[in-house]
């Protein structure tokens, strides 16, 4: 599943050009994204740790516990994403089991990838 494909009709995407930062470590949640198209840097403590790429889901974990933002994201290109406030995300799982599968499975390839660079370190 692409989370992309649910949300290719978006009529209001948030839009960044290179280089514009969609969120920084320290805010407050505003929502979760998922990425339609382009290239998106996740940057922790000054590391890119991941490159996001079309049906990325970013800013999952804020959406899910209220906590301020614990990356920051920049666009490596221009990128558009749809954007989910916690109503519209709450009203998504409950339509769609698939996709409250898949951010937990993105939920915990992030926890595996993170412990690997931890233990690289």
């Amino acid at each position: 599943m692409n989370p992309a494909n649910l949300f290719s009709h978006e009529t209001n995407p948030v839009r960044l050009a290179p280089g514009q930062t969609l969120f920084s470590a320290g805010d407050a949640p505003d929502g979760m994204y998922v990425l339609l198209e382009g290239t998106l840097d996740v940057i922790v403590s000054g590391q890119v740790v991941e490159q996001s790429v079309r049906g990325a889901i970013i800013g999952e974990m804020a959406i899910i516990d209220q906590s301020p933002r614990g990356a920051t994201v920049v666009a490596r290109e221009a990128a558009s994403l749809a954007r989910l406030d916690a109503g519209r995300f709450q009203r998504l799982i409950q339509q769609n089991p698939f996709f409250a599968t898949h951010v937990m499975q993105v939920l915990v390839e992030r926890i595996r990838h993170m412990d690997k660079l931890i233990k690289a370190a």
